[in-house]
């Protein structure tokens, strides 16, 4: 009898080493230099089942020390966190049954109808915003990204700026006190509008009827056919790590066909001054050039364009340089082939028009059907990244990156 029940607790202790309360995920790092603060994906429906776990159980990530690390299920079902690699290096991590501890919100964002249909996001590092329905009713021509730069803080600061502005008490008090005591005004004007800084950063970016900070349009004739504003918005992820948003335009007329119809879905992680845009076109029935353009505002700027590493970048005097409001870097990285990336100047009518100056385009072919994803963002001389060397720097490894992404495994 005893080895009986000896046997039989051999048996349950195998089974239930069989079925494993861990999942280990194992990342590789395939290029020569660290990667640090780096997203990786895994499938949550593959951890459950590995799992075994109820619908209503949690899980925690633990780093190699045992530590919790911060995570997020998106919207397609995927566990994301942030993973240090070295340098050709491997580096593990365990996702276990648990309470995870809470983190604080680092990516978020939401459409602001209160001033007219913005949608605006961030992360611990920067911020930007793109324009809706209500204000392509007032006529007002903004086309591409625009930027909020950001420091001295991690948190979300969006939220507050728009709040700060549209503040109805703060525009009626303004208001009284222009018929009284202007410079009292203006002083007020400074002190509630987010195009001045108060301590973490303002905006000080100008976007106009240009593709601003990174936004992409088809090419007819080596002409850019603008997108206007969004015609809808669907936020998909709002937190803690990730922000995602879905955008669609009215149809576009491109070689008389007034049908075509581009969308587009914008994600920011925590860490990143990149955002991962995926844009398609329906409805188009040949391959056709696309371009990814930053709007520049001084003819002679510090511009790199460099079509065989995948990358694009400027560095933008802000809106008015005598501010000492530093500078704005402004970038693009593209995973894949780049046909051709140059300086294009407007005409000096279109200068007028745009004020601006020209694009720095990188050109590629679409295919009708297809996904043609790319990267872009910003950074601000006055936070993390100082100089458009540095900024040179960080998009060309960047670029490298999405060209050789991680290589994440679970077991």
């Amino acid at each position: 009898m005893k080895k009986y029940f000896y046997l039989l607790m051999v048996a349950f202790v195998i089974a239930s080493c069989a079925e494993s309360k861990t999942v280990t995920v194992t990342v590789t790092n395939p290029t020569s230099f660290d990667r640090n603060n780096e997203m990786v994906e895994v499938s949550m429906s593959e951890v459950s089942n590995k799992l075994k776990l109820a619908d209503t159980a949690q899980v925690v990530v633990l780093n190699v020390d045992g530590q919790q690390v911060p995570y997020q299920i998106t919207s397609d079902e995927k566990l994301i966190f942030q993973a240090d690699v070295k340098a050709s290096g491997v580096a593990t991590y365990a996702i276990q049954p648990g309470t995870p501890e809470v983190f604080g919100v680092k990516a978020c964002g939401k459409q602001y109808p209160e001033r007219v249909d913005d949608v605006a996001w961030e992360n611990d590092l920067i911020a930007f915003r793109t324009y809706g329905p209500a204000l392509q009713a007032t006529g007002e021509k903004a086309y591409g990204y625009d930027v909020w730069v950001k420091c001295c803080t991690t948190d979300p600061v969006v939220e507050a700026r728009y709040a700060m502005e549209l503040n109805p008490v703060t525009e009626a008090r303004m208001d009284s006190l222009k018929k009284v005591d202007p410079k009292a005004a203006d002083a007020l004007r400074k002190a509630t509008s987010y195009h001045f800084d108060h301590g973490n950063g303002f905006d000080c970016y100008n976007v106009g009827p240009t593709l601003g900070a990174g936004a992409t349009a088809l090419l007819q004739n080596d002409s850019i056919i603008y997108p206007y504003c969004y015609k809808t918005q669907e936020i998909l992820d709002n937190g803690p790590l990730r922000f995602t948003v879905k955008l669609v335009y009215n149809p576009l007329t491109v070689k008389g066909d007034p049908s075509v119809v581009e969308s587009r879905i914008i994600t920011l992680d925590v860490g990143s001054h990149m955002n991962k845009a995926v844009v398609s076109y329906s409805n188009l029935k040949e391959v056709i050039p696309v371009a990814t353009g930053i709007v520049l505002h001084e003819p002679n700027g510090q511009i790199v364009t460099d079509a065989k590493n995948g990358y694009i970048t400027y560095v933008d005097p802000t809106d008015n340089a005598n501010n000492n409001n530093g500078k704005i870097f402004v970038g693009a990285a593209f995973p894949a082939a780049v046909k051709e990336a140059k300086t294009v100047l407007f005409s000096d009518k279109e200068k007028v028009e745009r004020k601006a100056d020209g694009h720095i385009l990188a050109i590629s072919d679409y295919e009708p059907g297809s996904d043609y994803t790319y990267y872009w963002g910003a950074a601000w001389s006055k936070a993390d990244i100082k100089d458009a060397a540095d900024w040179n720097k960080y998009v060309a490894a960047f670029a490298q990156k999405v060209r050789n992404p991680l290589t994440v495994t679970i077991k």
